[in-house]
């Protein structure tokens, strides 16, 4: 019995050698491979093995390292290009308030309030009970003349519980004076979007000029509207006013170290070069100030993909609608702490863009509002590079094709596109941490864990497959690890099993193999890497990872 399973066991271990073990398995290898499956012998030349790898595998490896050569440079151009743009308003102060006018709301006796826009402040909501109450109390405490002011919660919640803590929360709030709705719907369709398009069929809400999104755990600033508001006021050519986010749980564990790493970098270079370069950059659909008749005119909002934010925005670019970033201006926020719901929130801003993508690139090459450069850049720069490129270039460069090189010795990987570049990029992003740099390692192990992700949500989008429009709300804690204001309730956890993730496992697992070989049989030091890059997909993979 034991000779029955060994033989073919040695013989596949023979022909995968032969097949990936390169050159050196040549000399030592038999002229052919035999074995007996079920008393059927089996016999193949390696002539043929050899010519099956240098014909077809080896051609084929060194394409893929090519192309991916080629986007590694392209990402490289991109990223010195935003870092450059960055540099330049560093070094000659080109801040918000010296390209666009910007006075503090006029004191006007006479009129008194009467100056100040009315002002709709918008708060949708699905059951979250830990943080309800921070937020609707921080929107509550703005700056600006209550009677030109709104606060409309959307409560979308299913839990009896929550929408009468939401009543109790806005009915203190009405009883101080504040203006504040609370509006809610018989159906969650269109998720966020549909809630937003609701609130907007107000009667009241035609008395607005501007209105302001938070996001259930954003907390602003007192002075928020004071900072923001003006830029709409005196520039009318300018739509939307975005401010940067600031996260209140950064130092929670490593994961949230990392998402603060990445994240910072978005708003240091994409927002801040899209809004000096070209007045244009996706609204991160919260935080965010909005001139009513610039959306009106885009068309308001569509929930046809997960990114509303995003559809919303990239209309109103082709409007010729102007975007402001105000990197001065932050509003507290929450990362997700638990590495499923940062997994979902990822999947959602991996293929939510990809399907935008696809439903709007005949739009906006058809478009004649504005200029070709403004389009090639929404087309190639905003969405096909940073939105779908880099997240299969991350995933299948750094966690298939470099792992996977170890079986062709022959084929050359120069080293500017696996250290060199790299290098640069990565420390152009942890310059926007500068107290996270000792975690760069980490940041770089954890972000290609995540790429695969992305990849995969990036095709789902693309191909409008499968979860292309699941919506599943990220998970807040607010203050409830802190405080006992609303003790958390929910499903016990089942342990171990529970947060075992599959995918991660298997790549780990891949990635293992390919290092342990290469450790064997290599003559680079690509190994350490790859022990590495797999120990972080093993650990996430058993879900060690968050809170």
């Amino acid at each position: 019995m034991t000779t029955f399973l060994l033989e073919p066991l040695i013989f596949l271990q023979d022909f995968l050698s032969l097949l990936f073990h390169g050159e050196s398995y040549e000399d030592a290898a038999p002229d052919k491979l035999e074995a007996s499956i079920n008393h059927v012998r089996i016999s193949i030349g390696t002539s043929w093995t050899r010519q099956l790898r240098s014909l077809l595998l080896v051609p084929i490896f060194k394409s893929l390292v090519a192309l991916c050569l080629i986007i590694s440079l392209l990402v490289f151009v991109e990223g010195v290009y935003m870092n450059l743009v960055v540099l330049y308003v560093k070094l000659f102060k080109r801040k918000p308030e010296k390209i666009y006018k910007w006075e503090p709301m006029p004191e006007d006796i006479e009129l008194g309030h009467e100056s100040y826009p009315m002002v709709l402040v918008q708060i949708p909501m699905y059951n979250e009970k830990e943080v309800l109450q921070l937020s609707i109390s921080a929107a509550c405490r703005l700056i600006w003349p209550m009677d030109r002011l709104i606060i409309q919660v959307l409560d979308d919640s299913t839990d009896q519980t929550i929408k009468e803590l939401m009543n109790t929360e806005c009915a203190k709030w009405e009883s101080r004076g504040v203006n504040i709705k609370c509006e809610r719907r018989d159906n969650r369709n269109g998720y966020k979007a549909g809630a937003l398009k609701q609130g907007m069929k107000h009667n009241y809400v035609k008395l607005c000029n501007y209105v302001v999104i938070f996001d259930a755990d954003f907390q602003p600033e007192p002075d928020y509207l004071q900072r923001s508001v003006p830029f709409l006021v005196h520039n009318p050519e300018v739509a939307l006013v975005q401010a940067r986010w600031r996260f209140m749980n950064a130092n929670k564990c490593l994961m949230t170290r990392i998402q603060e790493m990445s994240l910072n970098y978005h708003f240091m270079a994409e927002q801040e070069s899209g809004s000096t370069r070209h007045a244009f950059f996706s609204f991160n659909g919260t935080a965010g100030v909005w001139r009513m008749a610039a959306m009106e005119e885009a068309g308001g909002w569509h929930d046809r993909t997960t990114v509303e934010d995003m559809d919303l925005a990239v209309r109103a670019g082709l409007l010729g609608w102007k975007f402001v970033f105000l990197s001065d201006l932050t509003v507290k926020s929450e990362l997700p702490s638990k590495f499923k719901a940062f997994r979902f929130q990822q999947h959602r801003w991996s293929c939510g863009p990809a399907n935008l993508f696809r439903k709007m690139i005949m739009e906006i090459i058809r478009n004649k509002r504005v200029t070709i450069w403004k389009k090639l850049y929404m087309m190639y720069s905003f969405f096909f590079l940073r939105k779908i490129i880099v997240h299969c270039f991350t995933f299948f460069f750094y966690c298939v094709i470099l792992p996977t090189s170890v079986f062709f010795p022959e084929v050359n990987i120069p080293a500017w596109s696996t250290f060199y570049i790299p290098s640069m990029i990565t420390l152009c992003i942890v310059i926007a941490t500068p107290r996270s740099f000792y975690l760069v390692i980490f940041w770089i192990l954890f972000e290609n864990v995540m790429s695969m992700h992305r990849t995969k949500g990036t095709f789902i989008g693309i191909l409008e497959r499968g979860r292309v429009n699941e919506w599943i709300v990220t998970e807040k804690l607010g203050d409830a690890l802190k405080t006992k204001l609303l003790p958390r309730t929910g499903k016990p956890s089942n342990g171990f099993f529970e947060r075992v993730n599959t995918k991660e496992i298997m790549v780990g697992t891949y990635i293992l193999c390919c290092a342990c070989y290469g450790l064997a049989f290599g003559n680079t030091f690509l190994y350490l890497y790859l022990f590495m890059q797999a120990v972080a997909f093993l650990v996430s993979g058993v879900g060690f990872v968050g809170t």
